[in-house]
């Protein structure tokens, strides 16, 4: 840091020290006067005499603080951003399995209420499935003499008769 010096002068003094009765007073804000910029005559040197404000104190050019590099190199800021990339890049890993795992979770559960939900109750086999068959494929085999299938057509009327007395007698003992 640079050093530099503060003069104070006897005005100043006086209005420091009477700073109860200016804060009584309606106080006017002073614009400070901008130094005009000096003129170089070639015969002098440049000399630089500092300008003085309305207090009476030279007005000191203004303080730069050196401009330094940022505190993060370029290097360091790109490893920032390739880190937390790649843990985007899990993260996102991580979602896309959880995403999998519900998925086929909610499928199989869907599964098992479909099921459940149209699964026909148990019921009884068709009676006469046999004899039913056996006529068919007479007829398919015979199609020009349906008269030799006669004998299957007679066992699958009787099996359909037996099966209606079964039904009659069950709904008459309930």
């Amino acid at each position: 840091m640079g050093d530099f010096t503060v003069q104070m002068s006897n005005e100043l003094v006086d209005r420091l020290l009477d700073n109860d009765e200016k804060l009584k007073r309606k106080t006017r804000k002073i614009k400070p006067r901008l130094p005009k910029e000096p003129q170089h005559s070639h015969s002098k040197v440049n000399q630089k005499q500092p300008s003085i404000d309305s207090t009476g104190l030279p007005i000191q050019p203004p303080f730069f603080l050196p401009v330094s590099p940022p505190a993060h190199s370029a290097k360091a800021e790109l490893d920032a951003i390739r880190s937390v990339l790649k843990e985007s890049e899990s993260v996102v890993e991580r979602l896309q399995k959880q995403e999998e795992n519900v998925l086929r979770e909610v499928t199989e559960r869907a599964k098992e209420l479909r099921d459940k939900e149209f699964k026909l109750p148990y019921q009884k086999p068709m009676p006469c499935l046999a004899e039913n068959n056996a006529c068919l494929e007479c007829y398919k085999e015979h199609a020009k003499d349906p008269l030799k299938c006669a004998h299957l057509v007679r066992s699958f009327a009787d099996c359909a008769r037996r099966a209606r007395q079964q039904v009659s007698t069950a709904g008459k003992q309930t």
